[in-house]
């Protein structure tokens, strides 16, 4: 039996509440696109500031996801 092949993309969600929920959006609307989503990967977390306030939550997701040749 032959092995899996994935593909790896970087994706960025935000949020005005949490990192959790910044990535949970981003991985949601991900998958509405992408078939057979696997691994998701925490590259990079950061803020929006606005007047000395934290106003958003934005987290780097690398996915994987398997790659089905056509043909």
């Amino acid at each position: 039996m032959p092995g899996s092949v994935y593909k790896i993309i970087e994706i960025v969600g935000t949020s005005e509440k949490s990192w959790e929920e910044a990535a949970r959006t981003a991985l949601e609307t991900a998958g509405k696109s992408l078939e057979d989503l696997r691994v998701a990967e925490v590259i990079k977390q950061d803020v929006t500031v606005e007047n000395g306030k934290v106003s958003q939550f934005r987290v780097r997701l690398g996915i994987s996801f398997k790659y089905h040749h056509e043909g």
